[in-house]
């Protein structure tokens, strides 16, 4: 394996690499995948250096969870910590996030890894008000001592939301939309994170594909993409689909963004790179549905800083992303 640089996951203190593999896609959600395919993606990023895998029970409802562990089994060798994610099978409602549902939801993502105890379970992105709700830290903390879970973390879609999160004692982590699109928490959350020890893992780091820069205003995807179906928030929250912003304006921003790789970078390893070395950032996990893509994710940790001028550039690019939303144009 190629060596990566690692960081501790927070309250976890297990180290994982800077880049990990988001598996979103291996769950289907993003068009049919393989079996082969599947377990050739998640090889090729442990060959990369990659220790850390991210999942949800909710992608491909379990799909994605039984093809990791599948994969772990046959590779014993390979030291990854997974995190999966918990709430999403049920409706969004706070009287369902109770310990028996906590149990039932975590005794299923054990037998989909093949596990007696899960490395880390975040709660995906519940209702609001589930973050001040003392009964469900108290309701995680029975999983701990339970060992059904080692540790517990959150999924947010808000920076208010990562925020009471992070006040919680036994959050180990935060996991976060933070792209070159997405820089609201930086602000707040990431400085909160560091002063607390908790770990952030950015998700949606390519908004989508967006910044790989591969995309035009004519890209058409399949009927079963969620960049068709919830372009407008009609699914889930619209912030998991090209980070929020209008496809049109996204599309002519990351062609701007496309400008500012370094030479031998490309647009995507770029935006990786800006995300590593943001101050509290542990982990990001890009998706990828080919060896290729899943090697080229993980080189973007081997890339060197990106000078003050880029960083400059990709927040004035930010601010006229903005303007353009407000206003309908660029």
């Amino acid at each position: 394996m190629i060596p990566m640089e690692q960081r501790t996951l927070g309250r976890t203190g297990r180290d994982v690499s800077v880049v990990g593999q988001g598996t979103w896609q291996l769950g289907g959600d993003w068009g049919e995948v393989a079996e082969h395919d599947a377990f050739a993606v998640l090889d090729a990023a442990v060959a990369s250096g990659v220790t850390f895998f991210d999942t949800a029970d909710v992608y491909g409802d379990g799909r994605s969870e039984q093809l990791i562990g599948r994969y772990l089994q046959n590779r014993p060798d390979a030291d990854v910590f997974v995190a999966t994610k918990m709430g999403r099978r049920a409706d969004q409602v706070p009287e369902n996030y109770v310990l028996d549902n906590f149990r039932a939801w975590s005794d299923r993502s054990r037998a989909n890894l093949g596990t007696d105890t899960l490395d880390l379970v975040q709660l995906h992105c519940p209702p609001t008000s589930v973050y001040s709700s003392d009964a469900v830290y108290d309701a995680l903390d029975t999983l701990v001592a339970e060992q059904r879970i080692a540790a517990y973390a959150v999924s947010v879609e808000t920076c208010a939301e990562a925020l009471t999160a992070i006040a919680r004692p036994g959050v180990a982590s935060v996991q976060i939309i933070l792209n070159p699109f997405r820089l609201k928490p930086l602000d707040e959350v990431l400085p909160a994170a560091v002063a607390a020890g908790v770990g952030i893992i950015a998700r949606v780091p390519l908004a989508s594909g967006l910044l790989s820069g591969k995309y035009t205003k004519d890209t058409v995807f399949g009927p079963e993409d969620h960049r068709t179906y919830n372009r407008h928030g009609e699914a889930f929250d619209r912030g998991e689909t090209f980070s929020g912003i209008d496809y049109a304006t996204g599309v002519t921003a990351a062609a701007e963004f496309a400008e500012l790789a370094p030479e031998g970078a490309t647009s995507a390893q770029t935006a990786l790179r800006w995300i590593i070395q943001q101050p509290g950032v542990t982990s990001v996990i890009p998706g990828a549905r080919s060896v290729e893509q899943a090697s080229a994710n993980a080189a973007a940790a081997a890339l060197p800083p990106l000078p003050q001028s880029t960083l400059d550039a990709v927040r004035e690019l930010y601010d006229w992303s903005i303007r353009a939303e407000v206003h309908g144009h660029w």
